[in-house]
């Protein structure tokens, strides 16, 4: 049985997923654990690319969740994996070598509930710096943190998984039903120190940098005044638009 499953969700991202599969297998080979230690779960969400069969020619076990939706998505990866511990990554992001050795690191106490490792973008610009400038201190103080998102697979099932009702933030809200369940039993978040994970800005890319970053900022003001034009928003650029 592995120790860690490492859980992909995955829409048409035959683009992105060769590269974090790369990055995977050498993290892989570093785990003190064994690299058999690991399995790697893609949960296809309903793609009309070659997703599932480059996922499938590179070893991985592939589930195919029907729903559109992110935290389906994880959801069912999550349902399918074997490991103790569960690791959720986006597709289109890569993995430090030392990921999964931090990840045993940060659970070994029985402190943590629930970790990330935080994460860099694979390339900068004033607007991305402007981000991580106002990121940063947020995360630190709110105790939250994006990148490989990681826990035990009973504490994911106390909490029900992630929410499948929100389109968009449903990592965020994942994170604070851990940590309320944390709270109860004296455990807290954690950070896995030095193993950041490289997310791509192809969002940032293709609606330009500022453009992108102020419509990211101007969403949750939007919940409280215009929800619907937040559901617009995020089916927008996170279901519909494949850049």
């Amino acid at each position: 049985m592995p120790r860690i499953s490492l859980i992909i969700p995955a829409f048409n991202e035959e683009r992105y997923l060769p590269a974090l599969l790369d990055s995977v297998d050498i993290a892989r080979q570093h785990f003190l654990g064994g690299a058999d230690a690991v399995e790697i779960v893609v949960a296809d969400n309903a793609s009309t690319d070659r997703t599932a069969e480059i996922a499938r020619s590179r070893g991985c076990h592939v589930v195919h969740v029907a729903k559109r939706s992110i935290a389906a998505a994880r959801n069912g990866g999550a349902k399918v994996a074997r490991g103790e511990v569960l690791a959720f990554i986006d597709a289109d992001s890569q993995l430090h070598p030392q990921t999964f050795n931090a990840i045993e690191r940060t659970l070994a106490s029985g402190k943590v509930i629930v970790g990330a490792t935080g994460l860099t973008t694979s390339r900068m610009s004033p607007a991305l710096a402007f981000m991580f400038f106002v990121w940063i201190p947020i995360t630190k103080i709110a105790r939250l943190d994006a990148g490989v998102v990681f826990c035990r697979r009973e504490d994911w099932e106390t909490v029900g998984g992630y929410r499948e009702e929100l389109l968009v933030a449903e990592d965020v809200r994942f994170l604070l039903d851990m940590k309320r369940l944390g709270r109860a039993r004296g455990q807290r978040f954690g950070r896995a120190k030095g193993v950041k994970a490289i997310t791509s800005t192809r969002k940032f890319d293709k609606h330009g940098d500022w453009r992108f970053l102020m419509s990211m900022i101007l969403s949750p003001l939007w919940w409280l005044f215009r929800p619907q034009a937040v559901e617009r928003w995020a089916r927008k650029h996170w279901y519909e638009d494949r850049a």
